[in-house]
């Protein structure tokens, strides 16, 4: 048992760190396999699945919550990030108040009536941004104009004061967060096909994207005491770009190169 290993061994380090449980409770979009309230725009007959039972999810989420686990648990469709947030609001009421930091990975197409409810049950909104500038080729085609108003909800999210921290989602998709960053801020789909933004009143500032792919993400992982900002004490992890993200036309940030990365103070890559 994971609580056990951590129990004898300890948590791992600064470079390996164990005591978070990953959990799914659907598949994923291009599949028909996310779980949705409603059938799919495509296959009225369908509307996805949960790869495990509602019962065994809260039994997994609550015996893992009791042994001080954190959980980091997958869901894409609507109905299943409201299961899982049914779930996740259960086992916080039964188990008593705690600095838990409970988990949604992807948070990919939400009920409009779920999104204050992250912030309410204090629910961090892990999510990947890149997905929405790939999906977003297709996705209106699988779920319909109306869904995709709340799909990928950075902005919805953000206003509603949801922690949201940004990743990769790698191998899936680039491990690098510059893709990521244009992607939550242009919305501009890999096809080019949305100039303006897929879904453009979901965009997000430089900044804000930033502050998810740092402080948030630090936070995420219950690493904000060493990490995610610069500050005298914290692990010297940064990049040195030739572009100011902060100033330049946002569709410039996926060219932007990386002169040199220093981690923990020390330079592990210059540019040639």
């Amino acid at each position: 048992m994971l609580a056990n290993k951590i129990e004898k061994e300890g948590k791992g380090d600064h470079w390996v760190k164990i005591g978070v449980l990953k959990g799914f409770v659907d598949g994923s979009l291009g599949s028909h396999t996310a779980a949705f309230f409603e059938p799919f725009t495509d296959a009225p007959t369908e509307s996805g699945l949960f790869v495990n039972s509602e019962e065994e999810l809260y039994q997994w989420v609550s015996d893992a919550d009791k042994a001080g686990l954190q959980l980091a648990i997958h869901a894409i469709g609507d109905k299943a990030i409201h299961t899982l947030l049914n779930i996740y609001e259960r086992v916080g009421n039964e188990n008593g108040t705690k600095d838990r930091r409970f988990r949604m990975e992807h948070v990919q197409h939400l009920d409009a009536k779920d999104i204050p409810r992250f912030k309410e049950l204090r629910v961090i909104a892990s999510m990947q941004p890149y997905h929405a500038i790939d999906d977003g080729r297709w996705a209106a085609r699988v779920i319909g104009p109306e869904r995709i108003k709340t799909t990928y909800a950075f902005r919805s999210l953000l206003d509603a004061g949801t922690a949201v921290a940004f990743g990769s989602d790698w191998f899936v998709a680039p491990p690098t967060p510059l893709e990521g960053i244009y992607g939550a801020v242009t919305r501009r789909t890999l096809d080019n096909a949305n100039p303006e933004g897929w879904v453009p009143e979901q965009k997000i500032t430089v900044e804000e994207a930033l502050k998810a792919y740092t402080s948030q993400a630090a936070y995420a992982s219950f690493d904000e005491s060493i990490k995610g900002t610069l500050k005298v004490g914290m692990l010297a992890d940064f990049v040195i770009m030739d572009q100011n993200l902060l100033e330049i036309d946002p569709v410039l940030i996926k060219d932007t190169k990386i002169i040199q990365t220093v981690v923990g103070g020390n330079v592990v890559y210059e540019r040639k």
